[in-house]
């Protein structure tokens, strides 16, 4: 389902002058079938090739399911190389209404969120390509939802954030350890139908937080409590949620600043 000419984020030059040598980015929701292809390509390979999910199909090399029909589907750009280096897809309300229910309800209970659903997005499938991930990519697509949720009126937004049990689950223990002592929301607290086994596992020496949930705690983002095990993805999965109503002035002001850069940068 193609974004609406409502919907639409930006198009065009990176939001900031591009350094000699540095690749010109550019951010915008998916309007073709074949735009669309493109973020289900890298969702492939980072998830499949790279992390080694289990995905559904995927013969021909595409990552999808049965939401990505009702999304709308963020990309970054590499101009110069005519080719996708980051997604997040976005699931709106009323889209959410018409199919039935939202991907995080696969591995979440999120009945006290259920008064928020008619002004709250879901967010999900980020992800960066691996030649990309110094911060330029990760920090366009916030400004493409900042500009998303402002322009179209939304307050709240969810998302997974996933850790890879890659090393035996170390890194997601010592992750849910700093999360659950800092960050959780208790009145819109969730439950994970299979929950993450932490307490028989080994804890890492040290915090090492994904770029992904760090920038979302940057904005003012709280956890929704103890984290889902996804066996297909081999992650633990966090229930994140941000809202705009609840954020803290200088938390507000750099969304405004990510909203306000995305808009310049489409007009």
């Amino acid at each position: 389902m193609s974004a609406s000419k409502r919907e639409v984020v930006l198009r065009g030059p990176s939001l900031a002058a591009t350094p000699r040598g540095e690749p010109r980015l550019s951010v915008a929701l998916a309007s073709t079938p074949e735009e669309v292809e493109l973020a289900q390509r890298l969702r492939f390979k980072v998830f499949a090739d790279e992390l080694g999910a289990r995905l559904d199909g995927g013969s021909d090399g595409l990552d999808r399911d049965e939401f990505d029909d009702w999304c709308d589907h963020l990309i970054v750009r590499d101009d110069d190389r005519l080719r996708a280096v980051g997604t997040y897809r976005i699931l709106p309300p009323h889209r959410a209404r018409a199919v039935g229910r939202l991907y995080a309800e696969r591995e979440f209970d999120l009945a006290r969120l259920a008064h928020l659903r008619p002004m709250m997005i879901e967010v999900g499938r980020a992800c960066v390509h691996r030649d990309y991930r110094g911060g330029a990519v990760l920090m366009m697509l916030w400004a493409g939802l900042a500009h998303y949720m402002k322009s179209n009126g939304y307050r709240h937004l969810i998302g997974c954030a996933s850790v890879s049990l890659a090393d035996g689950g170390r890194r997601a223990a010592r992750v849910r350890d700093e999360l659950l002592s800092s960050y959780v929301d208790a009145e819109h607290r969730v439950f994970p139908r299979l929950p993450f086994p932490h307490p028989q596992l080994e804890r890492a020496a040290s915090v090492d937080m994904p770029p992904l949930i760090k920038g979302y705690l940057r904005l003012g983002a709280r956890v929704g409590g103890e984290p889902a095990w996804d066996p297909d993805f081999n992650s633990a999965d966090f229930l994140l949620w941000l809202s705009l109503d609840q954020l803290q002035p200088r938390y507000a002001r750099h969304f405004d600043l990510l909203a306000g850069q995305a808009a310049q940068a489409s007009a």
